[in-house]
């Protein structure tokens, strides 16, 4: 298992615009309406721990558009930096790297849409540039695809990311461990490549 030793977080609030939780991209796994309610509960947590929370927006959704609005769960609460993006990674020609260095920001607890997508990218990318990150479960989602490749619905999406984002790239936990791990000032462990493969042929 490995963590960051002394955490200093940022709550990273990616694309919860009405598009995911209205239509016409709508979230699926978990349920958009659960998945709200526990966005909010980071949210407040992270206000009451003096955490940094940073509001990711997309822009390829229609900028001015109902469906590109920032949903009013999040809306309706205080942030403290709002970045616009047009890639998946919220790093990307944002300025984020940067904005976290200078408060010297070593963990980042990602909720948000989409797992698979966004979320993915970021958790990535914040992996090459030496941050740890937090994956909340059960404050992010998935829709179901189907194409050339394949199809697959958003409950196993959403699973197989969060299984491969815990073996090298976030510790992925639900809203209420991560409230309590922040509350005690505690960094979260997550797993390694060769323990998951381990665990996985014993199984």
């Amino acid at each position: 298992m490995t963590q960051a030793t002394t955490p200093r977080r940022a709550l990273i609030v990616v694309d919860v615009q009405n598009i995911y939780a209205d239509g016409p991209l709508l979230i699926e796994y978990p349920p958009v309406q659960d998945s709200l309610v526990r966005i909010g509960q980071a949210m407040d947590a992270a206000h009451a721990a003096g955490i940094p929370i940073v509001v990711v927006q997309e822009d390829g959704f229609g900028k001015g558009t109902q469906g590109w609005k920032i949903h009013d769960v999040v809306a309706s609460r205080a942030s403290d930096h709002h970045i616009h993006k047009t890639t998946p990674s919220a790093f990307t020609n944002t300025g984020l790297a940067a904005w976290l260095a200078e408060r010297d920001i070593n963990t980042l607890s990602v909720v948000g849409y989409m797992t698979h997508n966004c979320n993915a990218s970021t958790l990535f990318e914040a992996r090459h540039l030496g941050f740890s990150a937090e994956f909340l479960s059960d404050a992010t989602g998935a829709v179901p695809y189907a194409n050339a490749a394949g199809r697959a619905t958003a409950e196993e999406i959403h699973r197989v990311f969060s299984v491969v984002f815990e073996s090298n790239f976030a510790a992925v936990v639900t809203t209420e461990a991560w409230v309590a791990a922040v509350q005690a000032g505690q960094a979260l462990p997550r797993s390694d490549v060769m323990t998951s493969y381990a665990q996985a042929k014993q199984s």
